[in-house]
């Protein structure tokens, strides 16, 4: 699969798209995914650190929205609607991938991201110049998903605590160490 296209020029009319899309119209869907996809791809990216995996995040938030399309309401843009399924998604996933990993090595080992062994692979080289984005993706993930929504996306403390289903003082810790991390990496 390849990066989402950018849309194709001239104004886009995503209400109507999602009104015919709501009741099955494929065509419509295809205009939406078209007109926003480089959108989700580019949250996926920021919220993963990964261009692969921000590719099969994508398409996942699409099949997502596909089955879920007949239940958006239009209280809200559909942007909107299509932007929280997509963090949900990104969340989700790292969630189950992390359950898997732990149950995979039999359970955890105590060993958390503040270890001096995950210190030392967050550090990588520490010689090297690095843009933003590349230093969010160096992130661990919790920090850098809180990060992405907080400072990126302009979610507040208590919607990424309820996105993320941890407390808004986990949050404020998380954004406090993506923010110590970035200013490590950057220096």
């Amino acid at each position: 699969m390849s990066p989402p296209s950018p849309p194709p020029s001239g104004a886009v009319d995503l209400p109507a798209l999602a009104e015919r899309a709501r009741a099955g119209d494929v065509a419509a869907f295809e205009g939406l995914y078209r007109a926003l996809a480089g959108r989700v791809y580019a949250l996926c990216v920021r919220m993963s650190g990964d261009r692969q995996r921000a590719r099969e995040l994508t398409h996942e938030v699409f099949v997502r929205a596909w089955e879920k399309v007949a239940t958006f309401r239009g209280e809200a843009a559909f942007s909107t609607w299509l932007h929280r399924l997509a963090v949900n998604v990104v969340l989700e996933r790292e969630r189950g991938e992390r359950r898997r990993e732990a149950h995979e090595v039999g359970g955890l080992t105590g060993e958390d991201e503040d270890s001096p062994t995950m210190l030392r692979v967050v550090r990588g080289d520490e010689g090297d110049r690095l843009d933003l984005e590349a230093a969010i993706g160096r992130l661990p993930p919790n920090a850098r998903a809180v990060f992405v929504l907080r400072e990126v996306e302009g979610y507040r403390n208590d919607e990424i605590a309820q996105a993320m289903g941890i407390a808004e003082g986990t949050v404020r810790a998380h954004l406090h160490r993506a923010r110590r991390l970035l200013m490590e990496y950057l220096s």
